[in-house]
C-alpha cells in the first residue's frame, strides 16, 4: 500500500513539478537502478526533498528535523514518502542506525551534507554523510539542485546527477579521513553547478 501511495505522488507530482516549474533531469542514466545508495544534494529550500524525490529513478528515504514530525497532518505524510526523524542538536544514533539499516536493505538514502538549508552555498559539509558512506560501504551519487531557492510559477528547476562513486570500504575512518572524503563529496556536489 505504502508503495504505491509513494508511486502514484511521485508521478503526479513530478508532472506538477514539469509543468508549473518546467523540472529538467540531467544525469538521470547515472543514478544505480539497485544497491545501497546514497544521494549527496546541496540544499537550498524546503523543496528540495520532493524535487530529488521525484528527479531520482527510485524510491528514496530521508532524514527529516524531528519537529516536522509534530505537525499534525505532515508528520503522518512525510513517514509515507519514507522519512524518518532526527534530532539534529545531538548525534542522533538512532537516525544514524536506521539509515545504515535502509542502506543495508539496498536502499538510497538522501542525505544533505551541509545539515540544514544553506541558501547561499556558504557553508561547508558536515562529516555525517562520510561516515555513513565510509560505515556502509553504499556508493554516493552527487545531485545539484538549481531553481528552488526562490521558487516562482514557471521558473525552471534543474537537477544534475554526477558519476556515483566509493569513499570507504566498510570499515570505520579516521576523523581526518572523513573530513578529506567529506570535502571531496562536496567538491563533487558543487561542480555539477556548472
Amino acid at each position: 500500500m505504502s508503495s504505491i501511495f509513494y508511486a502514484f505522488s511521485k508521478v503526479t507530482a513530478t508532472l506538477v513539478l514539469r509543468t508549473l516549474w518546467r523540472m529538467r533531469v540531467v544525469g538521470s542514466e547515472r543514478v544505480p537502478c539497485e544497491g545501497p545508495l546514497i544521494v549527496a544534494a546541496n540544499h537550498v529550500s524546503y523543496f528540495d526533498p520532493p524535487v530529488l524525490g521525484c528527479a531520482l529513478p527510485r524510491p528514496l528515504h530521508f532524514m527529516a528535523k524531528k519537529e516536522l514530525f509534530d505537525i499534525p497532518l505532515l508528520g503522518a505524510l512525510i513517514r509515507r514518502y519514507n522519512a524518518y526523524p532526527v534530532d539534529r542538536g545531538r548525534g542522533d544514533v538512532g537516525a544514524v542506525k536506521r539509515t545504515l539499516a535502509a542502506l543495508k536493505a539496498g536502499h538510497a538514502v538522501l542525505i544533505f551534507p551541509e545539515g540544514t538549508r544553506n541558501r547561499d552555498e556558504s557553508r561547508g559539509g558536515e562529516s555525517g554523510v562520510a561516515l555513513l558512506a565510509s560505515l556502509s560501504g553504499a556508493r554516493i551519487l552527487p545531485a545539484y539542485i538549481d531553481g528552488t531557492r526562490r521558487l516562482r510559477l514557471f521558473s525552471s528547476i534543474k537537477v544534475v546527477f554526477g558519476e556515483p562513486f566509493s569513499v570507504g570500504d566498510g570499515e570505520k575512518a579516521s576523523r581526518e579521513d572523513l573530513a578529506k572524503r567529506t570535502d571531496q563529496v562536496m567538491k563533487r556536489i558543487f561542480a555539477l553547478r556548472e
